[in-house]
């Protein structure tokens, strides 16, 4: 990073090329961010995530939740959910998402990462109900856990540390160009919640 950049860290593009993804950091006290954990931990309506894959049924031990503007459906590994009506949290921190970014969601996509064993695998979120090269605001809570980027033709890799009550917005190309992922680590044992606020499309 340049030290002597105007550039707030917000508004620097961590991916070279072929997409944009911007670290805001940590945007809340972090007595406000163990309170939303909490809450959050506590009040949403879990579900371990399912996903049909080779035809088999499987039922993940990250569990995961959907929430939005209306019962809107999103279609994933093979699977539909449902959205739930926001709760009261989740409308805060949506609010904020869009106060930061100056984007605007109608949706969000939960995990709850019980311990540092769960994951996720190299995968870009370019469903079709999603709008497209629409942004997508990722909210971290709890355990801090590195989070990686990989150019779909050039290999090319990038990552970070996602902390406690931080906001990391992907948007314009980057899901058509790039794969992400939460790599397991055996260093964590904490859970750590994850909010990615996103557009649904009709």
């Amino acid at each position: 990073m340049d030290l002597f950049s105007n550039k707030s860290p917000q508004d620097i593009n961590l991916l070279p090329k072929d997409g944009t993804v911007n670290y805001y950091g940590k945007i809340m006290a972090h007595q406000q961010a163990v309170d939303y954990y909490n809450c959050l931990l506590n009040t949403i309506e879990w579900k371990n995530d399912e996903a049909i894959i080779f035809g088999k049924h499987i039922l993940t031990k990250r569990k995961v939740a959907w929430y939005g503007d209306q019962p809107f459906e999103y279609t994933y590994s093979n699977t539909t959910k449902q959205a739930l009506p926001w709760t009261k949290e989740l409308l805060e921190l949506k609010i904020l998402a869009e106060e930061k970014s100056g984007e605007t969601f109608n949706s969000c996509l939960l995990n709850l990462y019980h311990n540092g064993s769960e994951g996720m695998a190299w995968h870009s979120d370019a469903e079709k109900d999603l709008k497209k090269n629409g942004a997508i605001a990722s909210l971290s809570f709890g355990a801090e856990r590195k989070f990686s980027f990989k150019h779909k033709e050039t290999k090319e890799s990038i990552s970070l540390t996602l902390e406690n009550g931080s906001l990391l917005i992907m948007k314009d190309t980057t899901q058509s160009h790039w794969l992400h992922r939460l790599p397991p680590t055996k260093t964590n044992l904490k859970p750590r919640i994850n909010l990615t606020f996103r557009t649904i499309v009709r």
